[in-house]
C-alpha cells in the first residue's frame, strides 16, 4: 500500500517528496564516510525502484538530486567521489533504460544545468578532483559490456565533454572578470553554444544580465531579459502545441 501511495501520479506526490527530501538531506549535511555508503546505496535502491519518479512528469527531484551528487563528486575523499560517480552514472543509465534505450535527456540536461549553477553559487570548488570524477563516469560507460551495442557511452562522453567545455569557459571568464567586454562576449559565446538548448540558454543569458546591471549598462541587461522572455514564450507555445496533439504535460525530457 505504501509503495503504490509512493508510485501515485508517478511520484509527483507530497509522501514521495518527503521520502525524497529525507534522502537528500543526508547529501546536503556532512556525514562520516561510513554513513555515506549506505546513504549512496539507499540511493542507487531508490533511483533503481522508483525511475518514474526522477524520468517522467516534474523535473525536480532529478535535478536536486544531480546538484548534491555534483557537490559530492569534488569531495576530499576519494571514496565519496567514486560512490558519487557510481550514482551519477547509475543515473544516466537507468534514465537511458527507461526512455527504451533512446536518450538520456533529461539527466543529460539536469547535469549541465547543475553544473552552471554550481559555478554561479561558487560551489564547484576542486576542478582536479571534479575531472577525477568525470573521467570515472567516462570508464564506466566504456567498460559496461551491455551498453557497448548502443549509443549510451558515445552519449556520455558527449555530456563530459560538454561540462568540461563549460568549465573552460569558466575559467576563461575569471581571467577576465576584470574586463567587462570580455567577459560578456565569452557569456555571449557560451549562451549561443546552447542555442538548441534553451532551459541552458536563459542560464547564461540570466548571468550576462547580472554582469550588465553591475556595470550600470542597463539598456543591455534589458535586451537580456528580452532574448530570455522570448526563449519563454517559445517554450511555452511549442509545449501547447505538444498538449493539443495528445502529448502529456511534462512527457518530454527536457521539460522544466
Amino acid at each position: 500500500a505504501l509503495q503504490s501511495q509512493l508510485l501515485s501520479n508517478d511520484g509527483q506526490n507530497p509522501l514521495m517528496k518527503k521520502v525524497f527530501d529525507i534522502h537528500l538531506a543526508f547529501l546536503k549535511n556532512g556525514q562520516s564516510e561510513a554513513a555515506l555508503k549506505h546513504v549512496f546505496a539507499s540511493l542507487r535502491a531508490f533511483i533503481s525502484k522508483f525511475p518514474a519518479a526522477f524520468f517522467k512528469g516534474r523535473v525536480t527531484m532529478c535535478a536536486a538530486l544531480c546538484y548534491e551528487i555534483l557537490k559530492c563528486c569534488t569531495s576530499k575523499i576519494s571514496s565519496t567521489r567514486n560512490e558519487a560517480s557510481a550514482l551519477l552514472y547509475l543515473l544516466m543509465r537507468n534514465n537511458f533504460e527507461f526512455t527504451k534505450r533512446k536518450t538520456f535527456l533529461r539527466t543529460h540536461l539536469q547535469i549541465i544545468i547543475a553544473v552552471s549553477q554550481l559555478i554561479a553559487d561558487v560551489a564547484l570548488s576542486g576542478g582536479t578532483r571534479f575531472q577525477d570524477s568525470l573521467l570515472i563516469i567516462n570508464n564506466f560507460a566504456n567498460s559496461d559490456r551491455p551498453m557497448k551495442a548502443t549509443a549510451f557511452p558515445s552519449e556520455v562522453k558527449d555530456l563530459t565533454k560538454r561540462i568540461r567545455t563549460v568549465l573552460m569557459a569558466t575559467a576563461q571568464m575569471k581571467e577576465h572578470e576584470k574586463d567587462p567586454e570580455m567577459l560578456v562576449d565569452l557569456q555571449y559565446s557560451l549562451a549561443k553554444s546552447y542555442a538548441s538548448t534553451p532551459e541552458l540558454r536563459k542560464t547564461w543569458l540570466d548571468s550576462m544580465a547580472k554582469i550588465h546591471v553591475k556595470n550600470g549598462d542597463f539598456s543591455e541587461a534589458a535586451m537580456c531579459y528580452v532574448h530570455v522572455a522570448a526563449l519563454v514564450a517559445e517554450f511555452l507555445h511549442r509545449k501547447s502545441k505538444w498538449v493539443l496533439f495528445g502529448r502529456h504535460k511534462g512527457e518530454d525530457a527536457g521539460v522544466v
